[in-house]
């Protein structure tokens, strides 16, 4: 097991959490006109309810150089032991690939990344290589269009079925060192059950609770290991734009709240409470 999945498993634990509070500030939309203060704000009211946080790069690339500011201030924010995901999906040739994976986990200091791995198996290894560090592996997203490629019917391996399952099972075959997740949508709640099907206890982060308008007792239902945990449900716009006023980290917290408590209460109700 990775240092990773240790981390988050000890915060899901600490915090009896398995939301996953993402960190997508836009200034059209913030109350404030300063990223890293929004954020900061959000982190404060927020970090004794989350598994993990995790931050969008392009919603900070967008601004520039004080977007790229904006985001180191965020990652320095969060509290030691909460794992950051930096949202990234990367992937490309493996040179250009050890050079991302440089800048996430050590010019960044992200725990964990997401990434693409539309270009096999040399590709994401760079990523790999930090045995340390988290890499979710993008195998059913939650966009519309996300069966376009996905859901495509192909044979690997003797086994034939859609794309996002030879992905899943390719990410089994690449876990040498423990420390591979994958992303699977919370608008595709039956690819959830048959993900987890594949790849046994790896975590698997859920986007698309909230505004995409993802089923949240469906994803846990669906998305827990058989312990009733390795689950990051993630939601942004609803949590951190939760209000437009001055109350927002309040109602933030508020909204947080609100969707640890329901999945907890969906995790008694399988039978799998927190100790």
């Amino acid at each position: 097991m990775s240092a990773f999945i240790e981390q988050l498993d000890a915060a899901a634990a600490r915090n009896r959490s398995l939301l996953c509070v993402g960190l997508d500030p836009s200034l059209s939309a913030m109350p404030i006109d300063n990223i890293a203060e929004f954020n900061r704000a959000i982190i404060a009211a927020t970090s004794d309810l989350v598994c993990a946080y995790k931050p969008q790069w392009a919603f900070y690339e967008a601004e520039g150089i004080p977007g790229i500011e904006a985001l180191q201030a965020t990652i320095e924010a969060v509290p030691d032991g909460i794992p950051v995901l930096l949202d990234a999906k990367r992937g490309d040739m493996d040179n250009t690939s050890r050079a991302y994976a440089k800048a996430a986990f050590e010019t960044w200091g992200a725990d964990a990344l997401t990434v693409n791995p539309y270009q096999g198996h040399d590709a994401v290894q760079p990523f790999l290589d930090y045995a340390d560090r988290g890499v979710f592996v993008l195998a059913r997203t939650s966009n519309p269009g996300s069966a376009e490629f996905q859901d495509l019917r192909v044979r690997g391996n003797g086994v034939e079925g859609p794309l996002y399952e030879e992905v899943a099972r390719q990410a089994v075959a690449w876990n040498d060192n423990g420390n591979i997740g994958l992303v699977v949508g919370a608008t595709v709640p039956d690819e959830l059950a048959r993900v987890r099907s594949i790849v046994g206890s790896m975590p698997i982060l859920v986007p698309g609770i909230g505004a995409q308008g993802g089923d949240l007792e469906a994803s846990v239902q669906n998305g827990v290991d058989q312990n009733g945990r390795r689950v990051l449900i993630s939601a942004s716009r609803s949590v951190i734009y939760a209000s437009k006023g001055g109350d927002f980290a309040e109602a933030a917290r508020a909204e947080a709240l609100r969707l640890r408590d329901a999945i907890n209460a969906e995790l008694e109700r399988m039978g799998k409470p927190w100790p």
